[in-house]
């Protein structure tokens, strides 16, 4: 993982001396495999809950002590303020994140909410991702699909439950609160590969956007789909 990381890097000309930290929302494989690796490589320090410390720490390898920093709530990261808030999802614990850039005077605030691994819309996630000037957030699947799909019922039921995975009509319910007359961008990520296609996903999204009663305050809000096996491109907000 950690080398595709490195080569994905590259890809978009960002060199690896420019990241400073890495932020751990939760503990499954899909999320750590090759954080431990990566960290020591870099010589950066890994950010995550006491929670995930305990129940990680024996996947990731030697971590040195002050690669290691256990975080409360909300915390600075390379320069921002990150906050995290709880999701709805099948592990120990799991969080999105909201990263802002800290109060300059005569700048702009911004931030950019990040919601993935989520069953559900929480309370936490409509409190905190409200007005954000950019979203990565999850668009994992399309109810149709998955339950007309090969996978096994434990399993659809797994991921359409409350601890599984945002659908592509519950997140655009979300972004119809979320998205205030600021936002710039929305990028649906984690998208399933069985289940969900680029096409169907922004589709959805999109139409439930423009058939809202607010519909022309979504219409300069640029809406793009994160590649699953590449990296997306830089995306500069605007000031």
């Amino acid at each position: 993982m950690e080398k595709s990381l490195l080569y994905n890097l590259s890809q978009i000309n960002l060199p690896s001396s420019e990241i400073e930290g890495i932020i751990v929302t939760h503990e499954h494989v899909d999320h750590i495999r090759g954080v431990g690796i990566l960290a020591r490589k870099l010589n950066i320090p890994i950010y995550a809950t006491t929670g995930l410390w305990k129940v990680m720490s024996h996947s990731l390898g030697k971590i040195a002590e002050n690669q290691r920093i256990e975080v409360q709530e909300s915390f600075s990261c390379a320069g921002l303020d990150v906050l995290l808030y709880p999701t709805s999802h099948d592990s120990r614990e799991s969080y999105g994140l909201k990263v802002s850039r800290p109060k300059q005077k005569d700048k702009k605030d911004l931030s950019v909410g990040i919601a993935t691994d989520s069953g559900i819309i929480t309370e936490d996630m409509h409190r905190h991702l409200q007005g954000c000037d950019a979203f990565v957030v999850e668009a994992n699947y399309d109810g149709e699909r998955l339950q007309n799909g090969p996978y096994p019922a434990y399993l659809k039921r797994r991921i359409s439950g409350k601890y599984g995975h945002l659908e592509n009509k519950q997140l655009a319910e979300g972004l119809l609160e979320w998205i205030k007359e600021n936002t710039q961008r929305v990028v649906l990520a984690h998208l399933s590969e069985e289940n969900n296609t680029p096409e169907i996903a922004l589709s959805t999204v999109l139409r439930i956007l423009r058939d809202s009663k607010r519909s022309k305050e979504y219409s300069d809000v640029h809406v793009h789909v994160a590649p699953r096996h590449s990296p997306h491109e830089l995306m500069m907000l605007m000031e």
